[in-house]
């Protein structure tokens, strides 16, 4: 959650320079994140407390990331609704769901989605077409923004995809619940 200004005062810049600095320090940001929530895991170490801002900080880098880049316009605004609007809806199911005391699990096509979603932001972030060397075989340009943008979009694709099974799941977990509850 610290991290974030700093991500915005770099892209918020806009120079190259600050584009990819703001593309690192979200990389960091997001690894240090992942592997915070890995050597918690490994240690036996989960809290309460980490069980809330593992999520919430995760959210809010992602939805700070979004709505700069909207600013930015490097982003359809539209694209950012969709992305937020699914986010929005399967964390109030997921509530929804706890409160009956029913868990739905993160699904694999939700994870992939969330990788997808965290490479194309920073693909966004860096945003200018630079010059690539791949494994000192080939060079090659890249623009940075047309490639972000489609694994953006390939990512808000999985969103909705993993969204169905999220209600699916929910839906099967209210049964089974059901047939339990059943004298």
């Amino acid at each position: 959650i610290i991290g974030i200004p700093f991500v915005m005062i770099c892209i918020w810049r806009g120079e190259p320079k600050h584009c990819v600095i703001a593309a690192w320090l979200y990389s960091a940001v997001c690894f240090t994140d992942y592997f915070d929530g890995w050597l918690a895991r490994r240690r036996g170490q989960v809290t309460v407390l980490g069980k809330f801002l593992d999520p919430l900080a995760d959210k809010l880098m992602v939805m700070a990331m979004l709505v700069m880049l909207v600013a930015l316009h490097r982003m359809p605004a539209w694209l950012v609704v969709i992305i937020l609007a699914r986010e929005m809806t399967i964390n109030g199911l997921r509530s929804i769901a706890s409160t009956m005391g029913l868990v739905i699990p993160a699904s694999k096509l939700g994870k992939l989605k969330t990788a997808l979603q965290l490479i194309g932001i920073m693909l966004l972030l860096i945003h200018y077409q630079y010059t690539v060397y791949f494994f000192g075989l080939y060079e090659g340009t890249v623009n940075f923004h047309d490639v972000g943008m489609i694994v953006v979009c390939v990512s808000v694709g999985f969103s909705v995809v993993s969204a169905v099974q999220y209600f699916q799941a929910f839906l099967f977990a209210l049964d089974r619940r059901r047939v339990e509850d059943a004298p």
